[in-house]
């Protein structure tokens, strides 16, 4: 995994390969999708008897955040 300040900065790189722009996410939208409910509440005694409705939250979540790239959303 590698961390660019910007997308330009990304662009700029020696390795950057423009069919890889969908692969990209921005760290807003990692940072959001760490913070669901799935891996905030992995100690709670009734993690595995809610985890039904904490992938759907995730789901949702990686659908509507245009931060993260398509290869998360699979």
């Amino acid at each position: 995994m590698l961390f660019f300040r910007s997308e330009e900065h990304l662009k700029n790189w020696a390795r950057y390969d423009s069919a890889t722009l969908g692969g990209i996410s921005q760290l807003e939208g990692l940072l959001s999708m760490f913070s669901s409910n799935v891996f905030k509440r992995r100690m709670d005694l009734d993690y595995f008897s809610n985890m039904k409705s904490y992938v759907g939250e995730l789901r949702g979540e990686l659908g509507g955040n245009d931060k993260i790239g398509v290869f998360l959303k699979s």
